[in-house]
């Protein structure tokens, strides 16, 4: 990813559920706020509820790779924490891309 590095500081994801601005799906919802960062850094979350290990990878390896190919449309200086729900087992990630414009709008919008 060309402007995004990975976020891992659970610092930084307790304050982006307690403090971030959200947008919900019903298989994924994003918690973002500004970092003041040259770079986005991304999170991304499956937890146990959403099933065994398998699913749970295969839930992170959809949105990373729909993150991936909307990068371009996302203002630079964010944290993002990606959290997958139980509607995203039997997606694709071409389907996720109507979920992804939006949560770029509202990105832009906020700025």
């Amino acid at each position: 990813m060309l402007y995004t590095v990975s976020l891992k500081d659970s610092k930084v994801f307790s304050r982006l559920y307690k403090k971030g601005r959200f947008v919900a799906d019903s298989s994924v919802v994003a918690y973002y706020m500004q970092n003041k960062l040259p770079v986005n850094r991304l999170g991304i979350t499956a937890g146990k509820k959403l099933g065994n290990a398998v699913t749970r990878n295969r839930a992170k390896r959809i949105l990373r790779e729909a993150y991936r190919l909307n990068e371009m449309n996302y203002p630079i200086g964010y944290d993002i924490v990606l959290v997958a729900r139980e509607g995203i087992k039997y997606k694709k990630t071409n389907e996720l891309f109507g979920y992804f414009n939006r949560l770029a709008k509202e990105m832009n919008k906020a700025k």
